[in-house]
């Protein structure tokens, strides 16, 4: 280094956490913890209620980590992301009301469907950015929702009622709270999981990089467009199966479930947990799904007291419950001896 270089005022790279909290708050045991807590809950109270929400809370979490995707990992600002939801939803519900069929058989209807969902909508607006493009996802999420307000085969403003369940396997009925919930919670943890991994990829890299300076990562030689893309499609996918579950939860799919609000909730929910850290959006997801249950006692006050407690985590903590931090593994480098090298060189 230059001597006229002064060291002390180089950047310096986040290190991983020393504190013995900081350690164990990014162990892989805490995922673990969080899984068996989620399989344990109903052996606390298993009443119709209880097993509603927390089966709501999971599919919240899902739709929470596939946002997390578009906004946390890649910045793409989406307001309109509920509309995948409905896409999923819809297209199950149709095809399993028509031809008699278990939600499950539908699935692979639902991924072909959310993925050109996601290219009709993210192929002709990715190129805009902030605020432009958030605009835009407002639009197709209310294009969405007014589409299937006014088609029959969605049913028009009363939607489609009576939908299979997921499947019926001799006297397992997986229409019950209690198997529906624990299924939920299962393809919820792999998805949150897959979610998770994908973040540390080399397309999660690509998609950091994006997020945070777009005309350098293309100067880099990073393809922007495909990365965009591919990282809309494979929410679209997370918000696709979310509708599924859905659909199978409440056996009914109308326009009213997909209003701008709940697409409001879930970007509220990856902000609030961590924007690209799967375990703050999980807690984040967790947060704005329960407690509107949990301050019932407030009665018709109690979003009030929602909205109030809201502003005031992000007044004090405004990067989020769990924000994502900012290191990288030390990967391993070979040292070379520079004599050595000049020889071989001089040869």
């Amino acid at each position: 280094m230059s001597e006229n270089v002064d060291a002390t005022l180089a950047p310096q790279r986040l290190g991983p956490p020393r504190s013995p909290i900081s350690r164990l708050l990014e162990s892989r045991l805490i995922g673990w913890v969080a899984l068996a807590a989620a399989l344990l809950a109903p052996f606390v109270t298993a009443s119709p209620y209880s097993l509603n929400v927390m089966t709501t809370a999971a599919i919240f979490v899902l739709l929470a980590s596939g946002l997390n995707i578009v906004v946390g990992y890649c910045g793409l600002l989406d307001l309109g992301y509920i509309a995948f939801m409905a896409v999923g939803a819809y297209t199950a519900g149709i095809i399993s009301k028509s031809f008699e069929l278990p939600l499950l058989f539908t699935i692979p209807a639902v991924l072909v469907m959310t993925i050109l969902a996601g290219l009709i909508i993210g192929a002709p607006t990715l190129r805009l950015r902030s605020d432009y493009l958030a605009i835009v996802t407002l639009g197709f999420g209310e294009i969405t929702r007014i589409t299937a307000n006014n088609l029959s085969v969605t049913g028009g403003p009363s939607g489609i009622f009576g939908i299979p369940g997921l499947l019926k396997i001799g006297g397992l009925d997986v229409e019950n709270p209690a198997v529906l919930y624990y299924l939920t919670v299962l393809v919820v943890s792999l998805f949150v999981l897959a979610s998770a991994r994908l973040g540390k990829s080399r397309l999660g890299r690509a998609w950091r990089f994006v997020r945070e300076d777009e005309d350098a990562a293309e100067a880099m030689g990073i393809h922007t467009y495909k990365v965009k893309l591919l990282a809309y499609i494979f929410g679209a996918i997370w918000g696709g199966l979310g509708g599924v579950l859905f659909a199978a939860h409440l056996s009914a799919v109308s326009p009213q479930s997909f209003i701008f609000l709940q697409s409001a909730l879930v970007l509220m929910a990856v902000v609030l947990g961590g924007m690209g850290n799967m375990r703050g959006v999980v807690i984040g997801a967790l947060v704005i799904s329960l407690l509107p249950e949990l301050l019932r006692d407030f009665a018709s006050n109690r979003y009030l007291v929602f909205g109030l407690l809201l502003v005031v985590v992000m007044v004090f903590r405004p990067q989020g419950f769990w924000p994502a931090r900012g290191y990288e593994r030390e990967r391993a480098t070979v040292d070379v001896d520079p004599p050595a090298v000049a020889t071989e060189q001089g040869r």
